[in-house]
């Protein structure tokens, strides 16, 4: 088990690299300084982009490696993706010779990789649009139809500073006069210390009726209470397995909110999702709108008989097509489905984790408007 543990990953990483050299250095023949000058940058990115990201994200976290290695890995992954894509173009180029035909091809997939590299770093960084939703509560009472809820989730503030960014999210959730604000988790990677500059603009976030925060997984990778405390102390209510009731023109809802399922194995006190103790007070006939960071949570979700269950953690597959692989393990990528009588709404995500790129899959800032049925 031992030695898989370090045979799997070496083999991934051959693969990883050894797709695009091949494509992109050996079979286009492109001479022997060519192949070495081409060798040498793919062995150099090998050896690079592992230990930058092991410096980066390891517990001493140097945000300059990370930086580093998280950008290797998108540039990696998306010429890999295309290498693989290309041998259809080498297929409908049957009819022309070797090794002009491999050039063809490595010149497109160079290209078509640059692109959507500089298209979806543009696309990440920017501060996201308002995807507007409503959603059918059939409990919902006519003083609460048409409450709007605006929803944050996975900003991972982190290596790259983005203070200036925050504060423009900020700006656009107000714009949207939400009665709740909600942010579901995957808020900062990082301690407190290192990251209060860019979270601290959250504080200025209004919403008429109330502000609501879940950890993610990634709060259980650093100071999980912490950013719990430190959320409180910015005026959010932390739905820690509670929840709290809302009323407005006569009717009621509760929002509730569980910890991810990280928090279990974490060894904090207290924490892993607890959806009983989240929801034992929950009048009866009172519609539950529920926060929980990872969509596969709709399962309890659902048998509690909860409402609505928002969440995020898919990034909406951040870089295709990774979307595939987090198909595996999660029953949504992204928008509203319905899994008995619970609906789910899956965000994409307002931020990104670690590589700066989102490639068809656009981050969001999300509406959510309910509605009485």
């Amino acid at each position: 088990m031992r030695g898989q543990l370090v045979v799997v990953p070496i083999l991934a990483m051959l693969l990883l690299f050894g797709v695009p050299w091949w494509t992109l250095v050996l079979a286009p023949e492109w001479g022997l300084a060519g192949t070495i000058a081409g060798t040498a940058v793919v062995v150099l990115g090998l050896v690079t982009m592992p230990v930058a990201m092991f410096r980066g994200h390891s517990r001493h976290q140097s945000d300059a490696a990370a930086r580093l290695g998280d950008s290797l890995l998108a540039v990696i992954w998306v010429l890999f993706s295309w290498s693989i894509l290309s041998l259809v173009l080498r297929v409908a180029l049957l009819g022309v010779e070797d090794p002009e035909r491999s050039r063809i091809v490595a010149g497109a997939t160079a290209l078509i990789a640059a692109g959507l590299l500089v298209h979806g770093h543009r696309v990440a960084m920017r501060v996201p649009p308002v995807k507007a939703v409503d959603v059918a509560i059939p409990r919902l009472g006519p003083g609460l139809d048409g409450l709007r809820v605006a929803v944050l989730t996975d900003t991972h503030f982190g290596p790259i500073d983005r203070t200036k960014w925050s504060e423009e999210v900020v700006a656009a959730v107000n714009a949207l006069e939400a009665d709740v604000v909600c942010h579901a988790g995957d808020l900062a990677d990082g301690a407190v210390a290192k990251r209060r500059k860019q979270v601290d603009p959250l504080g200025g976030v209004q919403a008429g009726l109330g502000r609501f925060y879940i950890t993610g997984n990634h709060e259980y990778f650093g100071e999980a209470q912490a950013w719990l405390d430190h959320m409180e102390g910015l005026g959010w209510e932390t739905l820690h397995n509670r929840a709290t009731l809302l009323e407005r023109d006569g009717d009621r809802i509760l929002f509730a909110g569980i910890d991810d399922p990280t928090g279990t194995a974490s060894g904090l006190p207290g924490h892993g999702p607890d959806l009983a103790a989240a929801l034992a007070d929950r009048p009866a006939g009172v519609p539950v709108v529920l926060l929980a960071h990872q969509p596969k949570q709709v399962r309890e979700a659902r048998e509690a008989g909860v409402d609505l269950q928002i969440s995020g953690h898919t990034h909406g597959g951040q870089i295709w097509p990774f979307h595939f692989l987090v198909r595996f393990d999660q029953p949504t990528l992204s928008g509203l489905t319905r899994h008995g009588e619970t609906q789910l709404y899956n965000s994409r995500g307002t931020g990104f984790w670690g590589p700066p790129f989102r490639i068809f899959a656009p981050s969001e800032i999300t509406l959510l408007t309910l509605r009485s049925a």
